[in-house]
């Protein structure tokens, strides 16, 4: 089998650091290339100079049998190389088939032919389950579906090499499932695709062969046959490490949130209660629910009714200020639109949910400021030279700890977490499990969003499960099961 892409000693060098250091590896036609390692290992760094967004400073690239010392991105579509980031390339205000031919001619006349395009949108987004109309605007959907358009987009453009960067991190397993039978096809057609995850068993049932990262560097490649999840782990981090679930040792308090017949923005009248000490689990199919709801309780999107206590006081929630000022926290799932201010220093993410703390007769007290960016760098172990750093060159596990930070801060009792180890490490993942349990030990009532079944069954004491916008289901942890968790995810009472 021969290769259609090799880079040679790439070597990429920023001030004061080296993010690749002689990196070398080749992908086989029609072949699925794993590459893995830690957040700031290099992945993205290489996969951007495989794609032109950045010019290495030494190495080759060879694509087709022909050598480049550098790629743009126009270059690199032209050879059949596309791309799909964690950070979705879209135009939000329209439709899903306009992003999909975007910069593609689907008609020979001037005018576009909508219904022709339409009609060839439809076509692709066969290849999915689930149903997205064409004619749908891109901002009125969910992440998990912005993602499926983001796939959608690089099959219609015929691409020979697709390289996939945490492509099911929104998805649910089913979606997953169906999203390697669309690799398989591809392969079919000798297409090659370099996948990216964090999720160390998609790689057994995906990839041919897997190359591992860390520091800069390539480690080691070879058959994924001839790996095993430990061995994985140990290239990546360099070390052993234990990838269960911490123990619970679990003390509830008072109640710290109840919920009452509270509906809106599709959700139907939910009620519920959530302890001081206890994880709360939401489960559920993309598209069942669990976002809206604790958007509704935030404030985030307006209530049709229902009501929300707070230690046991009703509270009226109408905007995020609301909520805020009532003790909630929300780390969105879409940690690098919503969660942190990635042009804004790492200071300044941590104390911005308490600069009117802060501040004196409009002035805020810098050394304040400062000691309180200290206390939660150490206490998260933020892993950063500067305070002053932006919070956009962290890795996306240092960036998930800031966003937690924020409503640590604010000193939070209720604090939701949308999906907190998407696109992180499996490093970073026992860091933010560890961090969850301790902040129960705490006081905090903590609500958690996964689409990750072993992790919404390991971290978590109680489950709510939703189906199309309604509570199905409610499991205790000695009754968990996968299966009882898809029946009741499905709509079966």
């Amino acid at each position: 089998m021969s290769n259609i892409l090799e880079v040679k000693n790439i070597t990429k060098i920023y001030p004061g650091v080296v993010a690749l250091n002689r990196v070398s590896m080749d992908v086989r036609e029609g072949e699925v290339h794993a590459l893995i390692g830690e957040n700031g290992a290099g992945k993205s760094t290489l996969i951007k100079v495989i794609t032109g967004a950045i010019e290495p400073n030494d190495g080759e690239i060879v694509y087709g049998g022909k050598s480049y010392s550098k790629m743009s991105p126009e270059l690199s579509r032209q050879l059949g190389i596309e791309a799909i980031y964690q950070e979705f390339n879209l135009a939000p205000a329209v439709s899903v088939a306009e992003n999909i031919y975007i910069g593609s001619k689907v008609n020979d006349g001037a005018v576009i032919d909508y219904k022709k395009l339409y009609s060839e949108a439809a076509k692709v987004l066969d290849n999915f389950t689930v149903e997205i109309s064409p004619k749908s605007l891109v901002k009125d959907l969910t992440v998990a579906y912005m993602q499926l358009v983001e796939i959608a987009k690089a099959i219609a453009r015929n691409a020979r090499l697709i390289i996939m960067d945490e492509p099911t991190a929104p998805l649910t397993e089913d979606e997953v499932g169906n999203l390697f039978e669309i690799i398989k096809e591809l392969k079919k057609q000798g297409v090659s695709v370099i996948y990216i995850s964090h999720r160390l068993d998609e790689l057994f049932a995906v990839s041919d062969r897997v190359t591992v990262m860390r520091d800069g560097e390539v480690i080691v490649t070879k058959d994924t046959k001839d790996f095993n999840k430990e061995q994985l782990i140990y290239h990546m981090v360099g070390r052993g490490l234990n990838e269960t679930f911490p123990e619970r040792n679990v003390t509830y308090g008072e109640p710290v949130l109840e919920v009452k017949e509270l509906c809106g923005n599709g959700v139907a009248p939910v009620s519920f209660t959530l302890r001081k000490g206890e994880v709360l689990g939401l489960a559920g199919l993309v598209g069942a629910g669990r976002t809206e709801l604790v958007r509704l309780i935030f404030g985030a999107d307006p209530k049709d009714g229902g009501k929300i206590f707070i230690e046991g006081k009703e509270t009226a929630i109408n905007k995020p200020q609301d909520a805020v000022r009532s003790g909630i926290g929300l780390v969105s799932e879409d940690r690098k639109a919503q969660g942190v201010f990635l042009r804004m220093s790492i200071k300044t993410n941590i104390t911005v949910t308490i600069l009117e703390k802060l501040a004196k007769w409009g002035v805020i007290n810098r050394r304040a400021e400062n000691d309180c960016a200290v206390e939660y760098r150490e206490a998260l172990n933020i892993k950063t030279p500067s305070l002053e750093q932006l919070a956009g060159n962290l890795s996306g596990g240092n960036q998930q700890k800031v966003a937690l930070a924020k409503w640590l801060a604010s000193k939070s009792k209720v604090l939701i977490l949308d999906e907190p180890t998407r696109g992180i490490d499996v490093g970073a993942k026992q860091e933010i499990y560890q961090l969850i349990n301790r902040l129960a030990e705490e006081g905090l009532g903590i609500i958690v969003i996964s689409s990750e079944m072993e992790e919404i069954l390991g971290i978590t004491d109680r489950l709510l499960i939703l189906s199309e916008g309604r509570l199905s289901g409610t499991l205790m942890k000695e009754e968990y099961s996968q299966t009882t968790v898809l029946k009741y995810a499905s709509g079966e009472q």
